[in-house]
């Protein structure tokens, strides 16, 4: 009994949460994505107030005025780079190339490719312009939600999701999640430091995103990366073998009632 635990237990990396009924452990995906929308919706619903307008404001103020040097604006300047077409698509044939599973890299493509079809039409719904008068780089379009904010946080959290479900170095799996996690924060402030985003921007658009991946993940990941069964499989082995024992067992039963 022990062996078995163990052998399910490396099978899932050695998360404890292996073992959990499959609609508990799949339940939090759509409970994630809830939480997220209705922040969402939070957010949306009080843009036009004075709250959050002062929320923005007192963030805004702090980024653009106070904390602005030349050092950190080279730093900033390269963090939000790291939601850039070129970088992506560095980091999108790395995870073709090397990421387990069966096609990997077509799972971050639409992954991607749907968090950007979202930004466009929110942005376009919503119609927020940008902040003006101190911006560090060029920007155009809409402000609401931010795009770099919304890319960094379903590519970028794709990554953890990968690395999460798949390494199995526990210091190797959190010391990759949290350096996917430091760049997913660090992309959006980035934006406000820069002077071309509200922080309220950024955060909608980690809540979008969140919710997107929660989805996603939930939904289209297991149709892409799910590998096929191979006949050596130890685990296959083993419901193969219990199979046929509950069969013979069955049969044994059957023939001591005649």
């Amino acid at each position: 009994m022990a062996d078995d635990k163990d052998d399910r237990s490396r099978a899932h990396g050695g998360r404890p949460w292996g073992d959990l009924h499959p609609t508990l452990s799949a339940s939090w995906h759509y409970v994630l994505a809830a939480c997220a929308l209705v922040a969402f919706w939070v957010v949306l619903e009080h843009l036009d107030s004075a709250g959050l307008a002062r929320f923005d404001s007192a963030v805004y103020t702090e980024l653009v005025f106070r904390v602005r040097r030349p050092a950190l604006t080279a730093v900033m300047e390269q963090l939000s780079n790291l939601a850039t077409p070129a970088v992506l698509l560095t980091v999108l044939l790395a995870i073709a190339a090397f990421a387990p599973g069966r096609r990997p890299g077509l799972a971050a493509a639409i992954n991607l490719a749907g968090a950007l079809a979202l930004n466009v039409i929110l942005k376009q719904v919503v119609q927020r312009p940008r902040p003006d008068g101190f911006r560090l780089v060029p920007a155009s379009g809409y402000s609401f939600p931010s795009g770099h904010s919304m890319v960094s946080m379903a590519f970028f959290g794709l990554c953890i999701w990968m690395v999460w479900h798949h390494e199995r170095d526990r210091r190797l799996r959190w010391a990759w999640c949290v350096l996917f996690a430091l760049i997913i924060a660090g992309v959006g402030a980035s934006r406000v430091y820069l002077g071309v985003h509200y922080a309220s921007d950024v955060l909608a658009g980690f809540c979008v995103s969140l919710a997107w991946l929660s989805v996603y993940t939930r939904l289209v990941c297991p149709l892409l990366l799910r590998e096929p069964a191979s006949e050596g499989d130890p685990d296959q082995v083993r419901r193969r073998r219990g199979d046929r024992h509950g069969d013979r067992e069955a049969e044994g039963r059957r023939d001591g009632g005649r």
